[in-house]
């Protein structure tokens, strides 16, 4: 029943909770995961205790504040995935008419504004929810940042003057999802911050800005009709494409530094993470729009997962 294919060839819209995993874009997770695993592996090997419990620690790695860190990244990335809905859906600008891609719960009438906007909410309070033990046992003023970055997901579409509208959207990704989750990452294993983590944190920000930049390609037409002014907007398509050519380059740029001046030559195997970026890096730079730049986006989110991963398990075994 749920695989049938309608007569036009198209899938059918999901149903029951796999509109609420569609509404939180799985394929954008690696921008949460990757961060993290990176962050504390750089951590690895530090002589801070930052809990308690560090005792039980692996190379000073301690698991319950890299479970509370995974669970902050991740959920306010789900967070934000389903508050851009509510607020495009809101604003019709999510039009299904106009728009390529995977189906938006508001814009295509699989949920109703309310409903988006109670999974927002629970998906705010899990955040909140997992960085508590880390505002408790580790820094109070960590809620401060937790709060930024959940007010950052929210006005990303939502509020009076949504910046991600504006062509802001790759500053707040480059700078939540690459600079904070992965120096906050390591922050919380060590209550300290070395240039390490600020360098990968660089590298894994350019992949997540990649995620966005690959997106927002995609929807330069619907973007362009319903008057969002996003960054790809406003280069045009050639430049955005020269744009998402820069990011998928600089992490690979930046990692023999992060291994090499950083003294974890494992970390090297982050360029494992080439091989996989070839298909994406050729089909953009070879003029793939529309339907076939959601192929691209899936290829960028591996690329992002695999490098991040490869560089994490350098970091942690050359610590």
């Amino acid at each position: 029943m749920g695989s049938a294919q309608r007569s036009d060839g198209a899938a059918p819209p999901p149903t029951g909770w796999r509109i609420w995993v569609l509404g939180a874009r799985p394929r954008t997770l690696p921008a949460a995961v990757a961060p993290v695993l990176v962050g504390t592996a750089a951590a690895a090997g530090s002589t801070a205790a930052a809990s308690p419990s560090a005792a039980v620690a692996l190379r000073g790695i301690t698991p319950w504040i890299f479970l509370c860190a995974l669970g902050v990244a991740v959920f306010v990335q789900v967070a934000t995935n389903y508050a851009n809905d509510y607020s495009d859906g809101k604003r019709g600008t999510d039009d299904p008419g106009s728009r390529v891609g995977p189906p938006r719960l508001v814009g295509n009438g699989l949920a109703t504004p309310s409903q988006v906007k109670r999974a927002v909410i629970v998906a705010f309070a899990l955040t909140a929810l997992c960085g508590l033990p880390l505002v408790i046992l580790v820094q109070p003023w960590l809620v401060l940042v937790g709060v930024a970055s959940m007010a950052a997901g929210w006005f990303y579409t939502g509020g009076p003057s949504p910046y991600g509208y504006a062509g802001f959207g790759e500053v707040f990704v480059f700078v939540f999802f690459g600079l904070v989750a992965t120096v906050g990452s390591f922050y919380v294993q060590t209550e300290t911050v070395t240039w390490l983590p600020v360098v990968a944190g660089a590298a894994m920000g350019a992949l997540a800005t990649a995620l966005l930049v690959v997106n927002n390609l995609r929807d330069i037409p619907g973007d362009t009709a319903s008057g969002k002014r996003t960054l790809a907007v406003r280069l045009g398509d050639q430049r955005t494409r020269w744009l998402y050519l820069a990011l998928m380059v600089a992490p690979f740029v930046l990692l023999p530094v992060i291994a090499g001046a950083g003294g974890r030559p494992l970390a090297a195997l982050g360029f494992v993470g080439v091989v996989l970026a070839r298909q994406p890096v050729v089909a953009v730079l070879s003029g793939a729009r529309g339907r076939d730049l959601i192929a691209v986006l899936a290829g960028t989110g591996r690329v992002q997962l695999v490098t991040g991963m490869l560089i994490a398990v350098g970091l942690f075994l050359s610590a």
